[in-house]
């Protein structure tokens, strides 16, 4: 079964910058599509950015393209995120499944994001 752990999130003021990271086991890191999820406070949870297995695609939630990149290497999966706003406020979750955009739901305990403006 897999087991998700994210990290490095924080406060940060507006403008500012966070790299997520999260940690992957119980699975074959690299036989799974990775995504990043945000659960903002009394929203649902949303998809905001996947990365396929080889790493050779990604696919972003339109509108926040441009400001939050997803990357991976070997061990972890990364959510950069620049020019943080207010609204970008929330719990961060990352995501594993063999198939592409058919995310289940398995998450972890999340990272906390605070934007302060």
């Amino acid at each position: 079964q897999v087991q998700l752990v994210e990290s490095g999130g924080g406060t940060v003021p507006a403008g500012g910058s966070l790299r997520l990271s999260c940690t992957a086991s119980g699975i074959t890191f690299s036989d799974f599509h990775m995504g990043w999820f945000r659960q903002g406070p009394g929203k649902p949870r949303e998809l905001v950015a996947a990365i396929s297995r080889t790493g050779d695609r990604t696919s972003y939630d339109r509108s926040l393209k441009g400001r939050f990149t997803i990357s991976r290497d070997n061990a972890k999966v990364y959510l950069d995120i620049v020019d943080l706003k207010p609204e970008d406020t929330g719990v961060y979750y990352c995501n594993a499944d063999r198939y592409w955009l058919t995310f289940g739901d398995s998450f972890g305990q999340g990272t906390q994001v605070t934007v302060s403006s």
